[in-house]
């Protein structure tokens, strides 16, 4: 996975409208104008953020006769979920560590009679 993938990935996340988008597609697939009902936007702005998201790779459009269904892609939010790890394992080991410390202060390790 490349950075700028990442990258395309993480900025399309960071519209609210478009993670309500892909929220919707996680259910199923749908078509714009059933994703654009929620939102006070115009079908075109809609379409806007829905580029965006097929460019990072989250959606893709497919083609039934007239109906342009739309799908997601999980793949992408798979790498974002795998480069978020390493600091998952970060704030778990401090965690970790801070639990130990509390737990030597109500042991009255270091306890210095101040309450």
């Amino acid at each position: 996975m490349s950075t700028d993938r990442l990258s395309m990935t993480l900025s399309a996340l960071a519209d609210p409208t478009r993670r309500a988008i892909l929220a919707r597609l996680a259910l199923g697939e749908t078509s714009v104008t059933e994703l654009a009902e929620p939102f006070d936007m115009s079908l075109p702005a809609v379409s806007k953020h829905l580029k965006v998201l097929e460019r990072a790779g989250l959606i893709t459009r497919g083609r039934d006769a007239q109906w342009r269904p739309c799908r997601l892609e999980a793949g992408p939010l798979k790498d974002v979920a795998s480069w978020l790890e390493h600091y998952r394992r970060f704030w778990e080991e401090s965690l970790d560590r801070l639990d130990l410390y509390l737990q030597r202060l109500q042991k009255g390790d270091g306890n210095d009679g101040q309450h």
